[in-house]
């Protein structure tokens, strides 16, 4: 990794680090009266003198470690001053997007489960679990459903107001027998093998959801069918489509957008 590359770096992981809280954290006031917004930027100037002195005097190499370091001193910030004890409420008078809601995909076209070649879809779940589990989608559609209406915040600043109906992650939680050491979820997909891996605690927030249904109708293509995860407490890159497992770990794994630079968190 050059000079160059590594300031890159470091400008990156500070950015992520205040951007992806400031639109909270901008309306937390703390006890000695300075916004929480404001004690991010400070701690973040701190750390981009220490990167940047790290770049100058002892080299890349140096700096790399100093970098992982500050990513994952940021991860914990993050997890918690947004630790998630509350519950997305759309505004009562925000109008539910529809087919106004934006799709997303990453192959060349419009990712469909091609039965031909792969058989029935379906859900696998595993890793540090006590029962793995594969489930159709019938079996999907026949557990307890939760149907909420909900905010989906993108990355690039916008949101929209979903409707969507589906099983609950911690019911998936629950009839697998995740095991205690489980404190990661990687969920994967048929998109280019896209995946993103979660906490435990965001995956178990009561709005994480596997959803099945969207405004009353079945997943469509566009939309992640059969099935994609959805909580309104990550950002939208994080929420993956076209879902085919979802693995319990006991370390977190990467992801589509987080090797690519983005934040690994992604919390709203």
């Amino acid at each position: 990794m050059t000079h160059r590359e590594v300031r890159v770096r470091a400008a990156r992981v500070i950015d992520r680090a205040v951007a992806s809280l400031e639109s909270r954290s901008e309306r937390t006031i703390d006890a000695h009266g300075a916004s929480r917004r404001g004690f991010l930027r400070l701690g973040s100037s701190s750390l981009a003198l220490a990167l940047l002195a790290a770049c100058d005097s002892t080299g890349p190499k140096s700096a790399e470690h100093l970098l992982d370091f500050a990513t994952r001193r940021n991860e914990v910030v993050e997890r918690w001053l947004l630790r998630h004890t509350q519950m997305d409420h759309a505004r009562s008078n925000a109008t539910i997007a529809g087919d106004q809601f934006p799709s997303y995909f990453v192959s060349k076209g419009v990712p469909i489960w091609n039965t031909k070649a792969n058989g029935e879809w379906s859900l696998a779940v595993g890793g540090l679990v006590r029962a793995p589990l594969t489930l159709t989608l019938p079996q999907l559609m026949a557990l307890p459903r939760i149907e909420q209406r909900v905010d989906h915040f993108c990355v690039e600043g916008w949101n929209a107001v979903v409707k969507f109906s589906g099983v609950s992650m911690r019911e998936i939680f629950k009839l697998a027998g995740a095991l205690s050491t489980a404190q990661y979820v990687d969920f994967q997909s048929f998109d280019d093998d896209y995946h993103e891996s979660w906490d435990i605690e965001s995956a178990l927030h009561p709005q994480t959801m596997i959803v099945l249904v969207k405004d009353g109708q079945l997943l469509s293509p566009a939309y992640g069918a059969p099935a994609r995860v959805h909580s309104p407490i990550k950002l939208g890159y994080k929420n993956t489509k076209y879902l085919t497992r979802i693995a319990f770990g006991s370390e977190r794994n990467g992801g589509y957008w987080t090797d690519r630079g983005y934040e690994w968190f992604g919390g709203t």
